[in-house]
């Protein structure tokens, strides 16, 4: 069966990027010049995803009016004669056809994911976690979708990492360490350096069958007090078949400051009317700091 939805949980707090976060939604924190939700979007649309549901919270409606179409906006771009920002505007509310569902109480990603249930129905699906932009050639959830064609089963994409990093992630059991795929045996969130099982993470890409709900809804809240996704996989992965598959491209993991920073930096390199002065800025400051610490090394010798 051909996957066309995807679910992009949205309701979380930011609370990594407070104080911003206070009024401003971490999804609509700009990367360059899109926020960062919007990259996530593009990236279900170019591997041939035609429905989303984003999943909100009450006090989120910047998120909805951002992909809805604003008349008021284009008509004032069109009589200022600024034809290319007028396409670019258009062009957001035309990416997809696009849901939001609004959680009146946010209690976790496997909560958020639940609530799709509706919409989502009796079919496999893709899962979208805008914390975590990818620069492919190939998009990831592409290259997730055209293994799930051969597989039928579900996927998630994991990446290598530092076992000191494990507490903060999801962390597979790979039953096989098969590249770039492997059959997971068992999944445990959060785990501690000691009881970490590999130094493979889940990553915010899944591709998910609707066996998932049930198991959702079910759920007793995990780490935190929240339901966890994680948890509900693990009994499906008991279940049933379930693929980690390590992805080919970068992953920036835009809710964290430093992850936030490198992806602006990355992406706007990528730009033909940012790359000069950026990179004369970047090799300035490089240059600088070099100075610096040689100062600093001089000074220490001397006393």
């Amino acid at each position: 069966m051909t996957i066309h939805k995807a679910v992009i949980p949205a309701g979380g707090w930011g609370t990594r990027f407070l104080p911003a976060t206070k009024s401003q939604p971490k999804e609509m924190l700009p990367i360059v010049d899109k926020p960062a939700i919007q990259y996530v979007v593009e990236e279900a649309v170019a591997s041939g995803i035609t429905e989303i549901i984003i999943i909100t919270r009450q006090d989120k409606s910047i998120v909805e009016d951002y992909f809805t179409r604003s008349v008021e906006l284009e008509t004032w771009l069109c009589h200022q004669g600024k034809t290319d920002l007028l396409e670019v505007v258009k062009s957001i509310s035309n990416l997809a056809k696009i849901h939001f569902v609004r959680e009146k109480h946010p209690r976790g990603l496997g909560y958020a994911v639940a609530s799709a249930w509706e919409l989502v129905g009796d079919e496999p699906f893709a899962v979208l976690l805008p914390d975590d932009i990818v620069i492919a050639s190939t998009p990831c959830l592409k290259q997730m979708l055209d293994l799930y064609d051969k597989l039928h089963s579900p996927i998630i994409a994991v990446q290598k990492i530092p076992l000191e990093d494990a507490q903060r992630y999801g962390i597979i059991s790979p039953e096989t360490y098969d590249y770039p795929c492997c059959l997971i045996r068992d999944l445990v969130e959060k785990p501690s350096f000691e009881q970490s099982p590999s130094d493979l993470a889940i990553i915010g890409r899944y591709i998910l069958t609707p066996a998932i709900f049930p198991l959702l809804v079910k759920a007793s809240p995990g780490i935190g007090g929240e339901i966890q996704l994680t948890d509900s996989l693990r009994i499906l992965a008991h279940q049933q078949k379930m693929y980690g598959y390590q992805f080919d491209g970068t992953r920036f993991d835009v809710g964290d400051k430093l992850g936030f920073i490198m992806a602006n930096l990355t992406l706007a390199l990528q730009r033909s009317d940012l790359k000069p002065r950026l990179k004369r800025y970047l090799e300035k400051l490089v240059g600088n700091n070099r100075q610096s610490n040689l100062y600093l090394t001089e000074a220490n010798r001397s006393m």
